[in-house]
C-alpha cells in the first residue's frame, strides 16, 4: 500500500538527513560509525536536492531511481552491523539496524510513480 506522496517522502528525507547528522552526538557514535552517518547524511541530502520531486531543487534524478537507491541503502544498512563487526547491543548496531528498517518502511509506503512527482518535474 503506497500511501506516502512524493512531497511527504521529501519531508521524511530531510528528517532522515537530520537524524544522520545528529546521531553521532546524541547516541555516542564515534570513529567509522560516525563517519558513515555523516557521509550518508551528505549523500542523502544531495540525492534529495537532485531528485525530480517536490523537495528537489535541481531535479536531475528520476523519483523512481531515488526509490531504487533507497531500497539498496536500506538493505545495506541492515547488513552493515554484521559486516563491520559492531558488537551486540552497541549503539552503532542498534542505530544502523533502526535506520535500515526505517528507510525500508518509507520505501515500501511511498508512491514512487505518483502523479505529483511528475507534475513537479
Amino acid at each position: 500500500m503506497r500511501i506516502l506522496s512524493p512531497r511527504i517522502h521529501g519531508v521524511i528525507d530531510l528528517v532522515v538527513v537530520l537524524v544522520l547528522l545528529l546521531a553521532p552526538v546524541t547516541i555516542g557514535l564515534g570513529g567509522s560509525p560516525a563517519a558513515i552517518a555523516y557521509s550518508l547524511a551528505a549523500i542523502h541530502l544531495l540525492m534529495t536536492l537532485l531528485t525530480r520531486f517536490p523537495m528537489g531543487v535541481w531535479k536531475r534524478i528520476p523519483f523512481f531511481f531515488h526509490g531504487i537507491v533507497e531500497l539498496i541503502v536500506g538493505m545495506a544498512l541492515l547488513l552493515l552491523p554484521s559486516y563491520a563487526g559492531y558488537g551486540p547491543g552497541s549503539p552503532a548496531k542498534r542505530f544502523y539496524l533502526a535506520m535500515g528498517a526505517a528507510i525500508l518502511v518509507v520505501w515500501a509506503l511511498t508512491a514512487y510513480r505518483g502523479a505529483e512527482a511528475t507534475a513537479e518535474a
